[in-house]
Parts: structure tokens; sequence; C-alpha cells
């Protein structure tokens, strides 16, 4: 049991510092000996975890799959129960994010552009958008959304252009901007059974 934990606390450190270092860096600006050195592991214990560069750039895509999905759901969340406002209000977690550590992009979207196309990474970088659409499309539904695949691709191509405009500009107006357009696409694609669009009274 003292060996699993020892292994978990060193796997979690190595993911963070890779975590940092590939956010900020791109997949191809890091080497392995740079994750070694910011998480102050042996080379040995990386290896024990992570047989491969590309075993341990799957595992903090998935990582932060986990991690991103959570901080789009809670910032819905934040908004209350009505899923209009929800499509609405996930975009506060872009702006967490700008006032966190500044815009460096989507990772999902660099590492689309970085990784090999039959890559494990790319293969995460698919599933996260799938996953974040099926969940998108699902709220559309909540929202009465005439064709709620329809709506949740275009807040999806609003989160997508936000994050990457945010990195050009490093300007959290952006995220302002994309939540002001996903409002509007809300109100144009769902049925008002409130009588009101969302965020009206």
């Amino acid at each position: 049991m003292v060996t699993q934990i020892r292994k978990t606390k060193s796997e979690e450190r190595i993911l963070s510092a890779a975590a940092e270092l590939f956010y900020a860096n791109g997949l191809r600006g890091v080497g392995v000996d740079q994750v070694i050195a910011a998480s102050g592991v042996a080379k040995s214990t990386l290896y024990v975890h992570f047989r491969t560069k590309e075993e341990l750039v799957a595992a903090y895509l998935r990582r932060t799959d986990d991690s991103w999905t959570a901080q789009l759901q809670d910032a819905a969340a934040r908004t209350g129960d009505d899923p209009r406002e929800q499509l609405v209000g996930l975009f506060d977690a872009l702006t967490d994010a700008f006032d966190r550590h500044g815009f460096f992009g989507c990772p999902f979207v660099s590492a689309a552009v970085e990784a090999d196309l039959d890559s494990e990474a790319r293969a995460v970088t698919v599933q996260h958008t799938q996953r974040r659409q099926k969940w998108l499309t699902g709220l559309s539904e909540q929202a009465g959304a005439d064709d709620p695949g329809a709506l949740a691709r275009h807040i999806g191509l609003l989160i997508d252009g936000a994050l990457t405009s945010g990195r050009l500009l490093q300007d959290r107006a952006v995220v302002e901007e994309a939540k002001s357009a996903a409002r509007l696409l809300v109100a144009a694609h769902a049925r008002q059974t409130r009588g009101t669009a969302p965020g009206q009274a």
C-alpha cells in the first residue's frame, strides 16, 4: 500500500509538471528531461509510469480533459438551472482561465496540430471534443433547441475560437464577445418557452 501511494504521488508530480510545460510551450517544445527536472523525480521513476513521451502526452491530455470539462460544467452550473443560461455561462470558465494564467490557447487544438494523425494524443483530443459536444448537445436539447446538434456545434466553435483568439490577442474581451454571440445563438436556436431570451427580464 505504501509503495502504491508513493507511485501515485510521483505520477501526480510528473503530470502536474508536464501540464505546465506542455500548456505553455506545446508538445514538441518540451523534452522528457525538462519534465524530469520540473517534477523533481528521477528519470527511472518517470519511466516506471510512462514508458515513452507519447504515453506521457496522452496521460496529460486525459487529465486535462477531465479538468477542463469539470471547469466548463462548473461555470455552467453557477448560472442556475436554466439550460439556456448554462450554455452562455459556461464561457465564464474561459475568463477564469485567463485570469489565472493568461491565454495559451486550447491544449487540444494545439495537440491536434502537433500530434501525428495516428497518435494516441490525437485520439485523446478527438475523444475530448466528442465528450464536450455530447454534453453541449444535451444542454441544447434541454434548452429546447430545434436542432440541438447545430446549436452545440456553434457553441463549440465559439469556445475554440475564443481560446485561439485569446492566445493571439491576450485580451479577455474576446471571451466576452464569444459569450455575447452565444447568447444570441441560444435565443435564435431555442424555443423561448418562457417568452424571454436568456439574460432578459
